[in-house]
């Protein structure tokens, strides 16, 4: 298969257009399972009825694991913000409509959440022993029921094409408590706009009836938890604040 030149980068892969079909090639670091991981991920929510790209294969190019999906032609919401600013507010309330959507499945095969954070939290090496073993008691001692979440869900994860949402990268979905998801997606949002974070959670809250310090419960341990994915564009001071802002003294 002739690649081409990718037409986009993130932290685990480069994407490219063949054929009319996507395909993610994975970075050669990764464990041997992260295209099979992702891919049942991806078919798990395709089969709950979401919009998402279809699964064609998962293979191997060049000797490193990919993954082939259908192809579909949009641009993101978060493009489209970026084009015309004003709209960002419109933008936004389509996203959380769709999140919503996303959160009304109650799943039955996917990986918990729990398991997820505690073994993120255990291998983020930013954070001692105390600071770990608060941050898993306070895992522990959250109760709620399982939810589908997509775990990196912004506007850039969202195609918008034909009338319709298309959500993309589920890499990191699982089952659990829809109020760290939502957290997840403030921590992202507030990483570049305090605005447009406090914009995502005002929408979220308003159509779902939950309250903000619900969703910042979760602040400490999600921001743990992004210490081990070691992003780049991350700036693990900012994420030690938030975890430190909540540790006991």
């Amino acid at each position: 298969m002739i690649l081409g030149n990718p037409i986009a980068r993130g932290n685990t892969a480069k994407i490219y257009l063949s054929d009319n079909k996507i395909v993610k090639v994975y970075n050669d670091f990764l464990p041997d399972t992260e295209s099979i991981n992702e891919a049942k991920k991806q078919k798990y929510a395709y089969s709950c009825g979401l919009s998402v790209p279809k699964i064609l294969e998962v293979t191997k190019i060049n000797g490193e694991q990919a993954i082939i999906m259908e192809y579909v032609k949009g641009e993101t919401l978060g493009d489209l913000m970026l084009k015309d600013k004003e709209k960002a507010e419109y933008y936004m309330d389509i996203s959380v409509e769709m999140q919503l959507e996303i959160h009304s499945i109650i799943p039955d095969s996917i990986e918990l959440m729990y398991e997820k954070l505690h073994r993120q939290i255990e291998t983020a090496n930013k954070l001692n022993k105390r600071q770990k073993s608060y941050l898993l008691k306070k895992l522990d001692s959250f109760t709620y029921e399982n939810r589908l979440c997509h775990g990196d869900f912004h506007l850039f994860n969202l195609i918008m094409t034909d009338n319709k949402v298309v959500v993309i990268d589920w890499v990191d979905s699982s089952a659990g408590d829809i109020r760290a998801d939502i957290y997840r997606t403030y921590l992202l949002y507030s990483q570049f706009s305090s605005e447009l974070a406090d914009m995502y959670l005002r929408l979220y809250c308003e159509k779902s009836g939950l309250v903000r310090s619900e969703v910042f419960h979760w602040a400490p341990i999600i921001a743990g938890a992004r210490l081990s994915e070691s992003v780049s564009s991350e700036n693990s001071e900012r994420l030690m604040e938030i975890i430190n802002r909540y540790f006991p003294l």
